[in-house]
């Protein structure tokens, strides 16, 4: 897609050697044919901002939380005029700040917020994208361009508004997790550590430590960024820890009057909110995920990748089962660490062994044997 004076444009990524940095820099290289130059402190030999600054096109910030203002105002300082004509793009988790900052400049100006971590697909699909539009004229084919390669579901979100919603959905949903981490670390080795809770596991429990898991492996900037650099934030902050104190106490008073307070306020009411239709089907979400799980545990099984995503593939595949007699308990399409689309396949018991079914797929070229087990005895 070319830009709006006809040719494809120059995008400079600053924060280049992050992982959006990298992951957007391959994205458009690859999906969009465009050239890409970058500067990021961490690298020695990357643009200076200057002449990047004369190079571009488009600017994409991609740097963290904390520093992103003062980056683009540095920059804006820096260009002095000649981002007239610019579109200037930031990919941070809040966007009051930055687009504040870069309406200093006198580049076009939108704030993009992917509410996922880089993905290890080619695109976003199945994520979401903020999209927050301030100042878009000439630039606005190029990004609607953009958007659609992207693939992800856009949102269109005013700046303050998505804050305040982040604080609620990021804000809120990781400060709970953090303090789960917190209590987990000095309480549960008392209850058996991890190993023992995960022998008592409900659904609840293993969709708890996923999420807490998921932040622990992260950036752990990105997280602290999400608190601290919110200002919508301290007030959710606030009413989470006003209403644990309140179920604290309640819980320490022990009586009936205590009990249907409890039920009430923290039960009741939220039910009305929520409503029966919202109710039922975030039930009937969980129950999936536990079935997911429940198939997870699959003791015996086979994960397959597919190299030729072709229709009649999976085909192929289960012909290799039925012709040995092989009843499947459940099949789910999964990704690896490394971003491998494969066929998860749980097996009931072989009438043969699993080295001579996975000789059989790998034999019949379908596909490759990413992992195999047969436990279940």
């Amino acid at each position: 897609m070319n830009g709006p004076d006809g040719r494809p444009p120059v995008v400079a990524i600053v924060g280049c050697a992050g992982a959006y940095g990298r992951w957007l820099q391959r994205f458009l290289e690859a999906r969009m044919g465009l050239q890409v130059i970058g500067h990021d402190p961490a690298l020695a030999d990357s643009e200076p901002p200057l002449a990047l600054l004369q190079r571009a096109d488009v600017v994409v910030f991609s740097t963290p939380i904390r520093d992103t203002p003062a980056i683009i105002g540095a920059f804006a300082t820096l260009a002095g005029g000649i981002e007239a004509g610019q579109l200037w793009l930031d990919l941070t988790s809040v966007k009051q700040a930055p687009v504040q900052a870069m309406l200093a400049s006198r580049a076009e100006v939108a704030g993009l917020h992917p509410m996922a971590a880089p993905p290890k697909t080619a695109t976003l699909k199945g994520h979401t994208m903020a999209v927050c539009r301030v100042r878009v004229q000439r630039w606005r084919a190029w990004l609607d361009a953009l958007l659609a390669a992207l693939q992800a579901d856009c949102v269109e979100i005013d700046a303050q508004a998505h804050d305040r919603a982040m604080a609620l959905v990021q804000g809120l949903v990781h400060a709970a997790h953090m303090a789960q981490a917190k209590v987990l670390c000095e309480l549960a080795a008392d209850a058996g550590g991890l190993p023992g809770l995960h022998a008592l596991r409900t659904t609840g429990h293993q969709l708890d430590l996923a999420v807490t898991g998921r932040i622990l492996a992260g950036n752990p900037a990105i997280y602290t960024g999400i608190q601290f650099d919110n200002p919508h934030v301290p007030l959710v902050l606030a009413r989470l820890a006003a209403a644990v104190a309140e179920l604290r106490d309640a819980v320490a008073d022990g009586d009936d009057e205590a009990r249907a307070a409890v039920t009430e306020q923290f039960l009741q009411v939220p039910a009305a909110w929520f409503g029966d239709p919202v109710l039922a089907a975030r039930s009937h979400d969980f129950e999936r995920m536990g079935y997911l799980q429940a198939d997870l545990q699959e003791r015996c099984f086979l994960s397959v990748y597919l190299p030729q995503d072709r229709p009649g593939s999976l085909r192929a595949l289960l012909d290799v089962f039925e012709r040995l007699g092989v009843n499947l308990a459940s099949i789910h399409s999964s990704r690896t660490p490394e971003g491998e689309l494969h066929f998860r396949i749980g097996l009931d018991l072989l009438p043969v062994p699993l080295a001579a079914l996975r000789a059989a797929v790998e034999g019949a070229g379908i596909g490759r044997v990413l992992d195999a087990r047969d436990d279940a005895g």
